[in-house]
């Protein structure tokens, strides 16, 4: 059985690492993605406020050595989820069992103003960047902003809003400057109430603005205001922005998207093609974009197709929980654990924020680094 995975990220990588550890040299299995390498989400803050260095928290693909998986670094031009055909710059891929995980991409052009005047920070190449914009940063006001829902780890931004507050303290810049968060949101994790109450508290304490129920609209050039959906605006001499997510190009063109992402069984991540998986931000399966979620959601998958390899009824299933470490300054970080079913509201659990807890969030990390990718790693 030839499984074609699309994308490396939190999704592809446990996939085809259970695909390995599961079936040995009997996988067939070719992962497929654009990059040379990987950067975990919460990696890109650390750099971003000079906690480490970008080359630090860098996996390569080339240390991916597993028995029964073939990396292939290229671009994916077409995708034929009908006949399970993949076309890409190194030529074409048939699979028994295709598994789509290329995430979200993200579209900071599709708000006005927000690439003349302000800055993305959530891809790694543009958090990077904000480190020297940072290192250059002189006091003012700051707006952590987010531009369109959904969008990915919603626990982010109250993060950064939380790491900006120390960094500015840290440089004696904090009497100087203002910072405001404006999400979408009318809490900062609304399936956690105990969370949200936490951090609530922590902007409180710390004089951060929360302005909930918000998205910025666009960012008006020649005067620095953010303007809201709703008219409202807000100063800004630093815009720290969450573009537009969307399903990517190639994934748009498939005909696989209904409403912009992919539809799935909630329980198999069946797409409505055979024999087609699609797992995490490229979904629309009701859970929030993050890659704690779709590593879940890849294990399932990693599961049924081993399944089927061998013979067996397939029987496992998603149950839509995922775990979150949220930084909460003051080098404490909380843990939330939430999970999603259908038809039911969300229930959480949320461990409150400590200096313990980080050396589970090291671990995490860690864990995943040696799993995915065989090398030893401390994120800072």
């Amino acid at each position: 059985m030839r499984v074609v995975v699309l994308g490396a990220g939190f999704g592809g990588l446990e996939l085809t690492s259970r695909l390995s550890e599961e079936l040995g040299d009997d996988a067939d299995v070719v992962l497929i993605d654009k990059a040379d390498g990987f950067v975990m989400g919460f990696s890109k803050l650390d750099v971003m406020f000079g906690r480490t260095t970008a080359g630090a928290v860098r996996h390569s693909y080339a240390d991916i050595v597993k028995p029964g998986v073939r990396f292939v670094q290229s671009v994916i031009r077409s995708i034929d989820p009908g006949r399970r055909h993949v076309e890409t710059d190194d030529g074409g891929f048939e699979a028994d069992a295709l598994v789509v995980a290329l995430g979200a991409d993200l579209d900071p052009a599709a708000t006005p103003g927000l690439m003349e005047t302000g800055y993305d920070y959530y891809t790694p190449a543009g958090a990077f960047a904000v480190r020297d914009v940072l290192d250059s940063f002189r006091g003012g006001r700051v707006i952590v902003g987010v531009t369109s829902t959904p969008f990915k780890c919603p626990p982010a931004p109250s993060e950064t809003a939380l790491m900006l507050h120390d960094f500015l303290v840290e440089r004696g810049l904090r009497e100087a400057s203002e910072i405001s968060l404006v999400m979408p949101l009318g809490s900062p994790i609304p399936p956690s109430p105990a969370a949200s109450e936490a951090l609530l508290a922590a902007f409180a304490k710390r004089g951060i603005t929360w302005c909930p129920d918000s998205i910025v609209q666009c960012l008006d050039v020649e005067r620095r205001v953010a303007v809201f959906a709703d008219g409202n605006e807000l100063p800004f001499d630093l815009f720290l922005g969450v573009p537009v997510h969307r399903a990517p190009a190639v994934v748009a063109e498939s005909g696989m998207c209904v409403d912009g992402w992919i539809p799935v069984d909630p329980l198999t991540l069946e797409t409505t093609f055979p024999d087609v998986y699609a797992v995490g931000d490229v979904t629309s399966v009701g859970t929030p974009k993050a890659g704690v979620f779709s590593e879940r959601q890849a294990g399932v998958v990693a599961d049924r197709l081993v399944a089927r390899h061998r013979g067996v009824a397939a029987r496992a299933t998603y149950d839509g929980t995922g775990v979150c470490y949220t930084e909460f300054g003051a080098d404490r970080v909380a843990r939330v654990e939430v999970t999603f079913r259908s038809g039911h509201p969300p229930v959480g659990k949320f461990d409150a924020p400590s200096q313990a807890l980080r050396a589970d969030k090291a671990e995490f990390g860690a864990h995943r680094a040696r799993r995915w990718f065989g090398t030893e790693w401390v994120n800072y």
